[in-house]
């Protein structure tokens, strides 16, 4: 088990708060999940509408009791307010290698530099606390605009898995991207922390 279960994790800094997704975060969700539905266009899980965004919560906690997933919630410290879910899944503590995902953020975080400020946190813990040796990103090959946040933060393009997954809506190609440790290490890590001053 990679994650403490009686320790809620909670990874913050000037800017933005991650903290364990639970089931009544569901009220603070909703306004996302009905009036800006198309969040989850290239998503593996819609939680689109109120029945959805149950399941979505459920579903990602249900991966977390079984620990194949840790989700969080986002909350933004300059506005004050929830910004959307991000997590990690695909946990492999042997050949130490997870996955970040399932990432989204209401219309009015994006291009903030809020995204920057997450992935600065994830990632730190990820090689520095859980000594991970590889992260991995994986996206909608035709989502273009997260395809481009990743490589933003520095992570490598390594190919496309052709038609690998189901969609919320159909079958996808899949755009796989990665950070190794050394390269966290080299400079990697220093670049990102200058992009969240």
């Amino acid at each position: 088990m990679i994650f403490d279960r009686t320790t809620p994790l909670i990874l913050e800094n000037q800017r933005v708060e991650l903290r364990p997704l639970v089931e009544e975060d569901y009220d603070s969700l909703l306004p996302f999940s009905t009036l800006e539905p198309y969040l989850w266009d290239f998503s593996l899980i819609s939680a689109s509408g109120p029945e959805n965004l149950k399941n979505y919560i459920l579903s990602a906690l249900l991966a977390k009791e079984n620990g194949l997933a840790y989700p969080f919630l986002v909350f933004d410290k300059l506005t004050q307010q929830v910004a959307g879910s991000t997590r990690y899944y695909a946990l492999d503590p042997y050949h130490q290698t997870l996955s970040v995902g399932y990432t989204w953020y209401g219309r009015k975080f994006q291009r903030t530099g809020l995204n920057r400020h997450c992935k600065w946190l994830l990632l730190n813990h990820a090689f520095e606390t859980l000594k991970m040796e590889r992260v991995e990103f994986r996206a909608d090959a035709k989502n273009s605009q997260s395809i481009a946040a990743m490589k933003a933060i520095g992570s490598t393009l390594e190919g496309t898995l052709r038609n690998n997954c189901r969609s919320s809506s159909a079958r996808r190609d899949s755009v796989v991207l990665s950070i190794l440790s050394n390269e966290w290490e080299g400079d990697l890590k220093q670049r990102l922390a200058k992009k969240t001053i």
